[in-house]
């Protein structure tokens, strides 16, 4: 065979990625119009040649071209959870930049489950966003092949675990928070100071309550651990582990509360309990959300940047969007800052 030759053309004009989609097809045992439904993750697929085909995928590395991907003018936000003004503050931030960019924010929850389903994964890979935002969640492996395989980018705020290093995030500086909310009690006098923590399996509430520890033992203060309570973020749970430590004979004279719903719980519980915020207990809250200056007495707080931080991680998926290349992971940390207002004060001798 020359090389005029017109098959040997061909041949040689095929794109690396065509040639792989043909491989993925013949390996499959499926057409490539089959391969290309499951690449636009169309429904009418069976699952078994669905999953074949998706493991295919990511066992050649298939990355499909931006060129070829037309993208929804939108941008997908995914909560673990969407109940409180938290989630608001969130969206707004996202909503900032949708709207300066031309598009649209799709809304989705993981019904408290800190990976999205396989069906969202789906979903998303049919809309073909411009990328993805996600709270508090993550990706499993299969999840992140698809978005990939797609040229989906996607952006963690606030993970609840480590994302991994190759995965761009979006976070605060927790530890810090939590050590100023600490250290603000301890140089108002207070010695016996209580924490209400978040879940134990995120990563914000971790750092916040080893800040909390560090400033007690910074201040040669015990850390006792009959003082620490492992709540969930949740108003109910403040009130109820508020309870706890407020009812104890020896109860504390201050406590941090791991964020701004807790420390409403903990403001009903010395409510129903007859104590005096900050005369017989003093609050400080984490996420400065606007109920906290509503209060009365209002919240002393530590600001979490929540607008400022969701901003951030939609700018940052729309610039991997416009990428040429895979570029390297971006992490991202925001600061926090202690907002001190009337809830906190000397303990009383």
């Amino acid at each position: 065979m020359t090389p005029s030759d017109p098959a040997e053309t061909r041949t040689e004009a095929r794109s690396p990625q065509t040639a792989t989609l043909a491989e993925i097809a013949r390996e499959a045992g499926v057409s490539a119009p089959t391969v290309s439904k499951v690449l636009n993750g169309r429904a009418d697929v069976a699952p078994a040649t669905r999953t074949r085909v998706e493991e295919l995928l990511r066992a050649h590395g298939y990355r499909r071209r931006r060129a070829e991907a037309t993208r929804s003018p939108l941008i997908d936000l995914v909560f673990h959870e969407l109940e409180s003004a938290w989630a608001m503050e969130v969206i707004r931030g996202v909503e900032n930049v949708a709207r300066d960019a031309g598009l649209s924010v799709v809304l989705s929850e993981s019904a408290g489950r800190l990976t999205p389903g396989r069906t969202w994964a789906d979903q998303v890979a049919a809309r073909r966003p411009h990328g993805v935002v996600l709270v508090l969640s993550g990706l499993d492996e299969s999840q992140r092949a698809l978005l990939t395989s797609r040229s989906i980018p996607f952006v963690v705020m606030d993970p609840a675990g480590d994302p991994g290093a190759d995965v761009p995030s979006i976070g605060a500086t927790n530890w810090q928070g939590g050590l100023a909310a600490t250290r603000h009690l301890v140089e108002l006098g207070h010695r016996r100071i209580g924490a209400i923590s978040g879940p134990p399996q995120m990563m914000c509430s971790r750092a916040r309550i080893d800040g909390y520890r560090a400033a007690l033992e910074t201040a040669g203060l015990p850390v006792e651990q009959g003082l620490i309570k492992t709540g969930d973020f949740h108003h109910e749970t403040g009130h109820r582990l508020g309870r706890e430590l407020l009812d104890r004979p020896d109860r504390p004279t201050a406590v941090f509360a791991g964020n701004d719903l807790q420390a409403l719980g903990l403001y009903e519980a010395a409510r129903e309990l007859g104590l005096r915020i900050p005369e017989d207990v003093s609050v400080v809250g984490f996420d400065d959300l606007p109920v906290a200056r509503l209060l009365g007495p209002p919240l002393t707080t530590v600001r979490q940047p929540l607008t400022e931080m969701a901003e951030a991680a939609a700018r940052l998926v729309l610039e991997l969007g416009r990428a040429q290349e895979a570029p390297t992971a971006t992490r991202v940390e925001l600061a926090t800052s202690l907002v001190v207002r009337a809830s906190t004060g000397a303990p009383v001798a």
